[in-house]
């Protein structure tokens, strides 16, 4: 063989080499994004249930409650909000607000023990109960596919090959609440002086 005919043939080596690489890593891209859209739709699967649940929840507390107007309304707008959100982002920020109407609304629930007796709230409690539980799963599923795959694209060769082929960052994790970082307040009642 001919020197010549030698470099040829490590030039189309080195080439189906780099092109291999590329296709596969590329491919990889495809399948970690795709998983991030699967889990985005386990969430979003589950926090539509909950949307549902929540009209039957609001009308057994009006039965009892029908003066807490404000905490009904703010739910009402959360959930319209989470039910037109778009992207996965609006979604995220919508599911957050309805977390905290939500708290709202439970809270109200304490003040009126004779509700926390019936059973049709206590039920409608128990499934949004199992419904959050799966929710929370859901989105640590989600996140974890988010951050492998934007670790993925982020590794060199890959970050080159997602330049060429257009493979962006996702940044729409979920998030701690702003209001559940916060150290809740406990106070004890003063205990009787002891009298000796």
């Amino acid at each position: 063989m001919k020197k010549w005919q030698v470099a040829v043939m490590v030039i189309v080596l080195v080439v189906i080499v780099v092109v291999g690489s590329f296709a596969g890593i590329r491919n990889n891209m495809v399948r970690k994004k795709e998983q991030v859209s699967s889990a985005w739709s386990q969430v979003d699967v589950v926090i539509q249930r909950r949307a549902d649940l929540i009209p039957n929840l609001v009308n057994t507390v009006k039965g009892f409650a029908a003066h807490e107007t404000e905490v009904f309304a703010d739910v009402d707008r959360a959930r319209e909000a989470l039910l037109n959100a778009q992207s996965p982002g609006d979604r995220i920020q919508a599911n957050g607000q309805l977390d905290g109407a939500l708290g709202r609304l439970l809270a109200v629930v304490e003040n009126y023990p004779q509700l926390k007796s019936n059973e049709n709230f206590l039920e409608l409690q128990d499934q949004l109960e199992g419904t959050e539980n799966r929710i929370a799963v859901e989105r640590r599923r989600y996140n974890l596919a988010v951050q492998d795959y934007n670790t993925y694209i982020g590794l060199f060769p890959n970050n080159i090959v997602a330049g060429f082929t257009g493979f962006a960052r996702d940044n729409d994790y979920f998030k701690a609440a702003p209001y559940a970082q916060q150290v809740p307040q406990v106070a004890f009642p003063a205990a009787p002086a002891v009298k000796n």
